[in-house]
């Protein structure tokens, strides 16, 4: 019966995907007529134009800047008035909501029937003997203290070393002592930078990995499956613990655990008026970063292929999701052995325009590859790596090494959530027209 359900269960989904999408089209030429053609194309316009202006704004400054955030307020604005002043505001709302429930609906059945991905395999352990533990007390705003972290650490008879935030400390060669001393296990409560540099010790003498999710925003703990609103959990792998092997991205011979980010971002971020004034500093670099006025002018090559002149390129262990807005900065795996690499080459505001498309537009590429060569005209650039600034000289290789660190992480965790596939209107229609009897039929 539950095996009949979760066949059944797809195929409704898909079935109201398609109706919804009936009634989006239907409500649009019941009530508009031939000039629903006229609505869609006047929403595109709009959309179109405020794509335009913001890229106006981000590109130029002073009275050229002020022209194009306004045309970006007011294209969506007088799109509005339009359809207020035809009175099918309401038509136009109505028809959106079906079509986003279309959407929703198709993509639901289209996971239902996706295959889940291959997970990491995981073997239960004993518990380590001479776990060592780096906390960061600032990490989080205070979490290894608000959480208790190091008394329930001990409590589980892990070693601990509270960094000393008044002064710089070299973590790798805390860890590399540590492991020296007969640590069995490496673990840090920190940020994913830190993360890094103890991970990398980790993979060096193979001794198994343990993440405390006390940073701020945890984009490895989360593609781990761990516990993010209570790092104290994580702790449970001291006692119940399995061990997965995941790779580890390499950028020059630095290990990151998360990406390597080049081009615009990296290099406002770099600026020393950046971290008193974040707005202000990206709006008055930006400008001259984009039109390639300042800055390097990088060119990517991978498998083959070459973007040449990305205004920025990220590089990640592992590829992240890009065909799921929910998903977006998330990764399903970190084992499939590839780098992700996504860049980003606008030039002007046709193209700024044509990022509407999302994935599909002609200024994103995104590729995997086992080695990446970042080549720029200039002898460094400005690379942010697990969060961290540096300067690197190039050409800079950034190259993956397929199963090298082991985590050991709790039994009990949330584990990863999985992001719906990209939509299919072909395979819903087939999914949405498949009669229950056939289903049946085929499950015998």
């Amino acid at each position: 019966m539950s095996d009949s359900r979760s066949v059944l269960a797809p195929r409704w989904a898909a079935r109201v995907a398609v109706i919804a999408a009936i009634g989006a089209i239907t409500v649009l030429l019941l009530f508009a007529g031939f000039d629903s053609l006229l609505l869609v194309l006047v929403g595109a316009a709009g959309l179109a134009v405020t794509a335009a202006g913001l890229w106006w704004a981000l590109v130029h400054t002073g009275p050229v800047r002020v022209l194009g955030g306004a045309l970006a307020l007011a294209a969506p604005a007088a799109v509005v008035v339009l359809y207020v002043r035809a009175g099918l505001l309401w038509v136009v709302l109505v028809s959106l909501a079906l079509w986003v429930l279309a959407v929703f609906c198709g993509r639901v059945a289209l996971a239902g029937t996706e295959a889940a991905p291959a997970r990491s395999p995981q073997r239960p352990l004993a518990p380590p003997r001479h776990p060592y533990l780096i906390m960061n007390p600032r990490s989080g705003g205070g979490k290894v203290g608000r959480f208790r972290l190091r008394e329930k650490a001990e409590a589980l008879g892990a070693e601990v070393y509270v960094l000393d935030v008044t002064r710089r400390q070299d973590v790798a060669a805390l860890a590399r002592r540590a492991a020296d001393a007969g640590a069995d296990l490496l673990g840090v409560a920190g940020g994913d930078g830190t993360q890094a540099l103890v991970a990398a010790v980790a993979a060096e003498r193979d001794l198994p990995f343990m993440v405390i999710s006390a940073g701020t925003r945890n984009h490895f703990a989360l593609d781990l499956g761990l516990d993010r609103d209570d790092p104290s959990k994580c702790l449970d792998a001291l006692t119940d613990g399995v061990e997965l092997r995941i790779d580890l991205g390499f950028i020059n011979d630095r290990v990151f655990v998360n990406n390597a980010s080049f081009g615009a971002y990296a290099a406002v971020v770099q600026s020393p008026a950046y971290r008193d004034d974040k707005v202000r500093t990206t709006l008055q670099m930006l400008p001259d970063l984009l039109t390639h006025e300042n800055g390097p002018r990088l060119a990517v090559r991978a498998e083959g292929v070459t973007v040449e002149q990305p205004q920025a390129v990220l590089v990640s262990n592992n590829p992240y999701r890009m065909d799921d807005p929910a998903g977006l900065g998330h990764r399903e795996r970190l084992d499939s052995g590839v780098l992700g690499v996504l860049g980003v080459k606008v030039d002007n505001a046709a193209q700024a325009a044509g990022m509407l498309r999302g994935r599909r537009a002609p200024g994103l590429a995104q590729l995997t590859a086992r080695e990446v060569v970042v080549d720029a005209d200039a002898d460094t650039v400005p690379v942010g790596v697990d969060g961290e600034a540096l300067n690197l000289l190039t050409p800079v290789r950034c190259r993956i090494r397929p199963r090298a660190l082991r985590v050991r992480v709790p039994r009990d965790r949330p584990g990863v959530s999985r992001g719906r596939p990209p939509m299919d209107w072909h395979q819903v229609r087939r999914l949405a027209l498949t009669t229950i009897r056939r289903a049946a039929g085929h499950d015998r």
